[in-house]
């Protein structure tokens, strides 16, 4: 018989994650409507592409490192959080939202594991929104359009292979996998600009 895992939280995870979502959506929305005032159809796109993905890249770690028997609980940086509001008036965002703590002893495939998950789901969710490209128009089209573009975007730069970043632990793990996970985001990226750029 199979034991079910309980996904540990707390309530201030579930605060923190709230806030982050919060901020980065309309963040990237000011973004999205050229640092003018954010309209809700902004917001709904910046909610759904860019705060869901964050979200599920954090809850990706958090899931694996507690399947290892790790403490692990998402923690905002509130500081980084406003630097990211405050730079989306100007036209970009450089989000460090925050990061999942993990206490406990792993090795180093099971870091490696840890680390993969994050930038996978975000690899994962770009594809499932790539069909929508083909099969909607208007706003469902938009709200693809970016889904798959930034959850590409969020993938790759998290498997930069410096530091701290996801890239090096999985590096140093296996080769093989970052090779595949690498490859697998450039391809999302070309099919990206073969549509027309996006």
């Amino acid at each position: 018989m199979i034991k079910k895992r309980r996904i540990l939280t707390s309530e201030t995870e579930m605060k923190d994650l709230f806030i982050a979502w919060a901020i980065i959506t309309i963040a990237f929305a000011n973004v999205l409507n050229g640092g003018n005032f954010v309209f809700w159809h902004y917001l709904v796109i910046s909610a759904v592409a860019v705060g869901i993905g964050f979200i599920l890249h954090e809850m990706g770690h958090k899931i694996v490192a507690q399947h290892y028997h790790c403490w692990a609980e998402f923690r905002a940086n509130m500081s980084m959080l406003l630097v990211a509001l405050f730079m989306s008036f100007f036209g970009f965002v450089f989000a460090a939202p925050g990061a999942v703590i993990i206490m406990g002893r792993v090795n180093r495939q099971q870091n490696g594991k840890i680390s993969m998950a994050g930038p996978l789901v975000n690899l994962i969710f770009a594809v499932l929104f790539l069909p929508l490209l083909f099969l909607s128009s208007g706003f469902l089209m938009e709200l693809a359009k970016y889904g798959f573009l930034v959850n590409t975007w969020l993938g790759l730069f998290n498997l930069i292979p410096f530091g701290i970043m996801d890239g090096a632990k999985i590096l140093r793990w296996s080769s093989k996998v970052y090779g595949a996970m690498v490859f697998m985001g450039f391809i999302l990226l070309i099919i990206g600009f073969s549509l027309g750029g996006i």
